[in-house]
């Protein structure tokens, strides 16, 4: 009898080689088998005749096959097989490359359904490697799959048919109980595994999707909610009340309200028994470090030592300044290390962390590193979190006996999306911007005024202010041959526009394929005064502060999200000056120019962070996945966001009744939990 946990190879036909294939798909098991959803459904049950097929359009056509042309070997050692069908209205010829069985299975005489795109002529249109079916089939839709290479989706509908066939209703367990499917409208498991691999109609793969959507992002809530329970049944670093009036005595200018009130309630969490996790949000200039610093000097009080990691050289090292003013006039010792700490300055540094002589460590990952021993660790700080994520985080609180964790994030985020990331973390908003930031004017231009744009510059620049330009982005690939280009796009930028619409001025050159020295070097000669024009890739998106810095100008804007062209807004309107973000694009499409005409008449990072998440989904946020956290399979953050709301309440209900899911009923929904985080290759729950 079959079982969920047997593996793939106990089904017929795959064998060893098979089964390493499937295995790049995350196919180990049957239940990874079963639970491998299809992206996406060819719909063939409104086909339209060859010649009122759509060109260079998905569609479904339907045609007689007439014959098999003799396969042609080309160039390369490649050989294509053409088949020639067609109907009343006009011919098709069908193309496969190096695949003789799909052609030999389409019999003469016979009717097809074929999924493709058209091309060819009038008279003679072309599909090439359609997906069909035989006319007469009783199922109109047919589930696609994610593909590798010697793995093709007929080849996994037919592993999940065989599955689904063998597999015994008793070996599918519900992780979603009854009532709680009843109270939904959620399918039970087996008939939605039934409906979203081979669905009968749109309806049935519609609510198949939506129960497991539901389910996914139920299983997240209730991990989050035991990563937060198992955090708080630790004791944190015992803390008394302190005064942050000395502090605030301290500063050259007085803390708003907001930031007040995160220090009070960081303040109550160090009191507090259990360790604190505290996400601090706040648009950019909003004074997060202020915040942090505050937190610095009461742990400092209380003879804690504390950390903060940032994701880059440039912003650690600026953390550690701004830092060593507000904390050094207080007698607290500040300390940077980064990996370019080397040799005997790193051994004494480290030396000094170990005896607790430094009170305040500001670093990058290198923070994380073995040989780094705290004396006393109490407070860390996490800046820019979303690019370190779960598992980094609890590398950082790892580093001493439960610390009290704050993360920081510049970039607003909706609380839908809140909810899903940071569900076992308490929330802090810094909604205030400090006395003096000037609002950033924002305008959209077209290349064709470049030469105006820059008359422009060279006044700024004139009258003693200063500019960032960011390069047109050029698309990473996963080969340094992806750097190479942006390093190329860049310093061609520099020398044949830069150059040549500012003869005379002084321009400097920031790019991510810099050694840490030569950044920091470019970056203290622009925050001195002595560039009067950077360009720059995104290297600059984050944290870096130079309040001469007047205008912002960002080259083929429409490549970016709105949440990332907000945050290079950010780096001006730090000074007195009025200052200026212009966004250059040709792209004339309607979407494209609603998007950046937004941006011009908005200044609110968390307005601009929900329009992001609706129209783009959750991928501007982060560019790359959260280390520790589960990747959503079906469930969507921009259209499923109500469901998000539900299934957070739900899980917030089940944990007060069963707080570690242990009761018998809750068996298969505990292990549905601990496989979604385990699969995640970070945080477990157990």
């Amino acid at each position: 009898m079959l079982k969920r946990t047997d593996k793939v190879q106990y089904l017929k036909g795959v064998g060893e080689k098979r089964a390493a294939q499937l295995a790049k798909l995350g196919i180990l098991t049957i239940e990874d088998l079963l639970r491998s959803y299809p992206r996406d459904y060819i719909d063939y049950s409104s086909p339209c005749g060859v010649l009122e097929a759509p060109y260079e359009t998905p569609c479904v056509v339907r045609a007689t096959v007439y014959s098999r042309q003799p396969p042609v070997r080309v160039r390369g050692g490649r050989t294509i097989y053409r088949v020639d069908a067609g109907d009343d209205g006009a011919g098709l010829t069908l193309t496969f490359f190096n695949s003789p069985y799909a052609a030999q299975k389409l019999e003469p005489d016979r009717e097809y359904l074929f999924y493709g795109r058209i091309g060819g002529g009038f008279g003679r249109r072309e599909m090439t490697a359609p997906a069909f079916i035989p006319a007469d089939s009783p199922h109109p839709l047919t589930a696609v799959y994610h593909q590798t290479q010697g793995i093709n989706s007929a080849y996994l509908a037919k592993l999940v048919a065989a599955a689904l066939a063998s597999l015994p209703a008793e070996e599918l367990a519900d992780p979603l109980e009854e009532p709680l499917r009843r109270r939904w409208k959620l399918p039970a498991l087996a008939e939605a595994l039934r409906w979203i691999h081979q669905p009968a109609s749109q309806e049935e793969a519609r609510r198949a999707r939506r129960r497991f959507a539901f389910e996914e992002l139920y299983c997240l809530e209730l991990g989050m909610k035991l990563l937060r329970s198992r955090s708080s049944r630790s004791a944190g670093a015992p803390m008394s009340r302190c005064d942050p009036g000395p502090f605030y005595a301290s500063l050259p200018f007085a803390p708003t309200g907001a930031q007040r009130r995160a220090v009070e309630e960081i303040q109550k969490d160090f009191c507090a028994a259990a360790p604190m996790n505290r996400l601090l949000q706040g648009d950019v200039g909003s004074g997060k470090t202020l915040v942090a610093a505050a937190g610095m000097a009461m742990a400092a009080q209380c003879g804690y030592q504390s950390v903060l990691m940032a994701p880059t050289e440039i912003l650690a090292r600026q953390h550690a300044e701004t830092l060593d003013r507000m904390l050094g006039p207080l007698g607290i010792r500040v300390a940077l290390l980064t990996g370019s700490v080397k040799g005997k300055a790193r051994r004494t540094l480290l030396e000094a962390i170990a005896q607790g002589q430094t009170q305040v460590v500001v670093g990058t990952h290198a923070v994380l590193g073995e040989a780094v021993q705290f004396a006393r660790l109490g407070f860390a700080v996490v800046d820019e979190q979303h690019r370190f994520g779960v598992r980094q985080r609890g590398l950082l609180a790892g580093k001493a006996e439960n610390p009290h964790l704050l993360v920081m994030s510049a970039t607003p985020i909706p609380r839908t999306l809140s909810l899903l990331l940071f569900g076992e973390l308490d929330v802090s908003i810094l909604d205030e911007l400090p006395p003096g930031r000037t609002p950033v004017r924002t305008m959209a231009v077209g290349s064709g005024l470049r030469g105006r744009m820059y008359g422009f510059l060279e006044k700024q620049i004139a009258a003693g202010r200063q500019v960032f330009v960011v390069c047109p982005l050029i698309e990473q690939s996963e080969e340094a041959g992806g750097e190479t280009a942006e390093l190329q796009a860049v310093t061609a930028y520099k020398e044949e526009v830069a150059a040549r619409l500012l003869p005379g001025r002084r321009i400097g050159l920031l790019h991510g394929r810099m050694k840490p020295e030569q950044k920091d070097e470019v970056m203290r000669a622009f925050a001195a005064g002595e560039i009067d024009l950077l360009c720059s890739t995104t290297v600059v998106e984050v944290g870096v502060d130079v309040p001469n810095a007047s205008v912002m100008v960002i080259e083929n804007a429409e490549r970016y999200g709105l949440s990332a062209l907000h945050q290079l807004r950010g780096r001006v309107g730090r000074g007195a000056a009025e200052s200026f973000c212009i966004l250059v694009s040709d792209n004339d499409s309607e979407p494209v120019r609603e998007r950046l005409a937004f941006l011009c008449r908005t200044a609110d990072g968390f307005a601009v962070a929900q329009y992001d998440l609706e129209h783009r989904g959750p991928g501007d946020f982060f560019g790359r996945r959260q280390h520790g956290l589960p990747t959503l399979r079906v469930a969507d953050a921009a259209t499923d966001a109500r469901m998000i709301e539900t299934a957070a309440a739900e899980a917030a209900a089940l944990q007060q009744r069963d707080p570690e899911l242990s009761a018998p009923e809750h068996a298969a929904l505990r292990q549905a939990v601990e496989r979604l985080f385990e699969a995640a290759g970070g945080t477990a729950v157990n």
